[in-house]
């Protein structure tokens, strides 16, 4: 089978090597799966580039991990044999899940991976839909209404509205007759609009936490500014949200968290991501159209290198989808 590894860092073109390599079987509660579509996510790049540089420390300080070295953590496809343990699914099942609570690997033709890890795809979903789903619909739940406690009615910004967590956040924040504002560039800014946002900024024009707006939660895809800033514009009781950045300005949640209960009601909060737990919610929100799959492509399996450094030059929209095994 065909499979992308990665053994150094460097750009994505550069280091993201194709490969023919043996095809895996199952461990005892694992499946294999014929992979018909994945997507491109923050590990991708950051794995292939080794930046940020403070992310060596989990990769590899010179190289990544030898474990680590299959990149790819969504799948949509097929499963094609369950290990002798394995009880959850039947040769021939439709699954699809967000697979780095168990492992990664899923730039390739088949991948083996435990059954926890993944969930039934409903049937009237596609492979590529279906695979854009799981990370970035879960931070945007888990960030939105579990972190950010949601409220009807609420004024919402989203720092980097055009990807992935962005197209999701908008439909569940709607849901709630939030007023939503994003925040991107480019092209983007014209097709959020589109989808549903009631107010675009672009970044490059405008600073927003200079404005004199202010929002009751900000859920940030980005972290690239200081968090004193995002405070000026949230609201007396506001929340902001984080799902995760620069690992500097992400080490400010750990002291201004608690420095900030002393003397103001506005909090901090970091999303620590379950993975898959709210697919099935997530999936009757599809099958009522409630909200849609916003993809980037889907592209050919031999543009994964290319797909990588779109992500990392942040020109996509919504969710860059691979078609693997279509």
């Amino acid at each position: 089978m065909k499979a992308y590894t990665i053994k150094n860092y460097g750009a994505p073109d550069k280091v993201l090597k194709l490969s023919e390599v043996e095809q895996p079987q199952p461990a005892t509660t694992e499946v294999l799966v014929k992979v018909c579509a994945t997507t491109i996510n923050d590990y991708d790049w950051c794995l292939a580039t080794g930046k940020p540089f403070a992310y060596r420390l989990i990769f590899g300080l010179f190289k990544p991990k030898k474990k680590l070295r299959k990149p790819g953590m969504e799948v949509a496809g097929i499963v094609e044999q369950v290990g002798n343990k394995a009880t959850k699914f039947k040769v021939g099942d439709a699954v699809y899940g967000d697979i780095s609570n168990f492992g990664f690997g899923s730039f390739a033709e088949f991948l083996c991976i435990d059954e926890k890890a993944l969930t039934l795809k409903p049937a009237n979903m596609g492979f590529e839909e279906a695979s854009s789903i799981p990370h970035a619909a879960m931070l945007a739940l888990q960030g939105l209404r579990d972190a950010g406690q949601l409220k009807e009615g609420q004024k919402i910004l989203i720092n980097g509205g055009g990807g992935g967590v962005g197209a999701f956040g908008v439909q569940i924040a709607k849901l709630y007759n939030a007023e939503v504002t994003g925040v991107d560039t480019g092209e983007k800014l014209n097709a959020m609009k589109t989808q549903g946002f009631d107010h675009v900024i672009d970044y490059k024009k405008e600073d927003f936490t200079k404005g004199d707006q202010q929002y009751d939660l900000i859920l940030d895809c980005k972290t690239n500014k200081s968090l004193w800033k995002f405070l000026r514009v949230l609201t007396p009781e506001g929340k902001y949200v984080t799902i995760g950045g620069k690992s500097g300005k992400l080490l400010q949640m750990l002291y201004m968290g608690p420095l900030l209960k002393l003397f103001s009601k506005k909090r901090l909060h970091m999303v620590m991501l379950k993975a898959n737990q709210d697919l099935e919610y997530i999936n009757e929100l599809y099958e009522d159209k409630k909200i849609q799959c916003v993809i980037d492509g889907p592209y050919s399996f031999d543009k994964i290198p290319w797909a990588v450094q779109r992500f990392g030059d942040g020109l996509h929209h919504g969710k860059i989808v691979i078609s693997v095994n279509p």
